[in-house]
């Protein structure tokens, strides 16, 4: 049965994961309690913060449900960890995730919630538009449309005043509760890079996504995201991910991963032309390459628990 089915107004669950960022938290948590529609529920995942997170939250924010992990999980266990508690504790419909950095406005949630209610059957998940703190949208948060778009689709999507999406980001993401409970929660062993990509390409290979403009929030990062950002770093996550997610073939089928793997070394080659340090890209291509072959991700379930976190059975 979906949400659709269900009388009354969805329960709606807001997930924020947060690492060592409690002023952006504060931020975050104020604009949810100031929404036109506010979240049934809060749940904020604490990745093991060691500038007093734990203590701020509860002082200031009683009412949220606090989750401390004993170690840093990254996005991705954080969102595993968000994911569960929203539909296993809190009877969640509807999960509204995003990161400690997304403030939303006030409009955000009811205007996610008008485009989801107006669509047609089949509908797993509404992603916002997300722009930086001068207004600019955020290129690696706008959602990425299908290869191929059918009339239908398409309709049903300008109806609700959107656009279809094939894969969508963690900051400002309401997904409909049946869809993870069918699709499973996010790869933890990601850490950080492509968790969401992965995670909604794999709804949204047998579900409809759509893009709500209307539904708007600020994504507060230290740089504007461009496409060309120097990763550092982090490069290695962003291979061992992609090859993952692709060696999987639970996200996309062959041709279409075939596709979106070309387009990913494509990007590959922009980032480290605009490197500063491109001996630690090469590195971490080098090792990405080595370990997305070679090794598959731990089970969520195990990388969770050595954080501290106990899954329920049944995921």
């Amino acid at each position: 049965m979906t949400i659709k089915a269900i009388l009354g107004p969805p329960r709606v669950v807001a997930v924020v994961v947060t690492w060592n960022r409690v002023k952006l938290l504060t931020e975050c948590l104020k604009m949810l309690g100031a929404q036109t529609r506010r979240p049934d529920v809060v749940v904020v995942v604490d990745n093991a913060s060691t500038d007093g997170t734990g203590e701020v939250i509860r002082a200031q924010f009683p009412d949220v449900d606090l989750v401390r992990l004993t170690r840093n999980t990254g996005g991705a266990g954080g969102f595993s960890v968000g994911l569960a508690e929203a539909v296993d504790v809190h009877g969640a419909d509807l999960v509204w995730a995003m990161d400690d950095d997304t403030i939303p406005t006030e409009g955000t949630l009811v205007e996610l919630l008008s485009s989801y209610s107006a669509y047609g059957p089949g509908l797993g998940l509404v992603a916002s538009r997300v722009v930086w703190t001068d207004g600019r949208d955020q290129p690696r948060n706008i959602p990425r449309a299908p290869r191929t778009i059918s009339g239908a689709d398409r309709r049903a999507a300008h109806a609700v005043g959107g656009r279809p999406v094939r894969t969508a980001s963690f900051v400002s993401l309401l997904i409909e509760a049946d869809a993870i409970r069918e699709f499973g929660l996010p790869t933890a062993d990601f850490f950080i890079w492509n968790d969401d990509f992965e995670f909604t390409a794999r709804i949204l290979r047998y579900r409809k996504g759509v893009y709500a403009p209307k539904s708007l929030v600020v994504h507060k990062t230290a740089e504007f995201g461009t496409k060309l950002l120097d990763p550092g770093e982090r490069f290695y996550n962003e291979v061992r991910n992609k090859i993952w997610v692709f060696r999987a073939g639970e996200a996309f089928p062959p041709v279409e991963a075939g596709m979106r793997l070309g387009a990913a070394v494509r990007n590959w080659f922009l980032f480290y032309q605009h490197s500063h340090n491109q001996a630690a890209m090469r590195r971490g291509f080098k090792k990405g390459l080595r370990d997305g072959l070679k090794n598959r991700p731990r089970p969520t379930r195990e990388v969770l628990a050595e954080a501290g976190y106990e899954l329920a059975p049944h995921w």
